[in-house]
């Protein structure tokens, strides 16, 4: 899963609050709230011929996080579409992107961790990328971190905030065993997540994931739970012990960078027969039919939902 450079990302144009500007002239103040304390929230979008798909739903979560996160100001859904459709009208982008939407708190008066010194609203971020999804649809390799998610009497798992640094020790980790990927699990030794990614496993003809108490809620997990109920397909959430996902049939993870890819190894493990199994491949399959028909269209007057 180890991302190379694109070289059609060279000339970027980035949007910084409203700035258009080439990606390496662009900047953020070092008195910025995201710089000092990781205090901003954030999605990632994907662009299908014009089309961002879920893109309400992720402005919500946007919102929703930046609300529990007591920020003063929150720029409206239509102020954001306005600078979204801008930075890819910019790039001329419509299709085979990735959209990092960024909101901090903003620019602090002084350096200090205490909100009032926030005194000239947020910072908008729009940062779009020619991204192909990221992850090797072949089988992936996974490895169980030490690093714990946060329940949420610690840091809420729902605010989709900027401190990453869990996943990214949890990556580390991933590195040095030469795997792609973390699996992290929550305080009570459940799986939560992947490093950067919700998982799933298929046992017999039941999908099954766990719960979001130690996870984001995410959106294209939730895509997968709908797409099931929609085709008749079993599926559950509950609790989910490693040792479930060790003697599964299937196992696949998603996220909106990758779209839905299977899990092979695990720990060392063989999972299943060590190939992308047929329920992976039957979602995989209607995931790309939802993404191909259905999206907000940035250039037309009436989106699609």
């Amino acid at each position: 899963m180890k991302q190379d450079f694109d070289d059609r990302n060279r000339d970027l144009i980035v949007n910084v609050d409203g700035e258009l500007t080439h990606r390496d002239e662009a900047g953020v103040s070092p008195f910025d709230s995201v710089v000092q304390g990781g205090d901003g929230v954030w999605e990632g979008l994907r662009l299908y011929d014009g089309r961002i798909f879920h893109l309400l739903p992720h402005l919500d979560r946007l919102r929703d996080s930046a609300k529990a996160l007591a920020f003063d100001t929150i720029p409206s859904h239509e102020t954001i579409i306005h600078e979204l459709r801008r930075t890819l009208d910019a790039n001329d982008m419509r299709d085979g992107a990735h959209i990092r939407l960024t909101l901090t708190r903003g620019e602090k008066i002084t350096s200090g961790m205490d909100p009032r010194l926030n005194q000239s609203g947020p910072t908008l971020i729009v940062l779009p990328e020619y991204k192909t999804p990221v992850y090797d649809k072949s089988g992936l390799a996974f490895v169980t971190s030490s690093i714990r998610r946060f329940p949420p009497d610690g840091l809420d798992p729902k605010i989709h905030h900027n401190n990453l640094l869990q996943s990214v020790l949890a990556k580390i980790e991933a590195n040095h065993a030469e795997a792609d990927a973390a699996l992290m699990l929550d305080p009570d030794g459940f799986i939560a997540e992947g490093h950067g990614t919700h998982v799933f496993i298929v046992e017999g003809e039941t999908v099954v994931t766990g719960t979001t108490k130690a996870c984001p809620e995410g959106i294209t997990r939730q895509t997968v739970l709908d797409l099931c109920a929609a085709n008749d397909i079993d599926h559950v959430v509950r609790d989910l012990s490693v040792m479930e996902a060790y003697r599964a049939d299937e196992m696949f993870c998603t996220g909106t960078m990758g779209e839905l890819a299977g899990i092979t190894t695990l720990d060392g493990r063989i999972i299943g027969d060590g190939t992308v199994g047929p329920m992976t491949q039957r979602l995989s399959a209607l995931y790309r039919e939802e993404t191909a028909t259905s999206g907000y269209a940035l250039w037309k007057e009436e989106p699609r939902t």
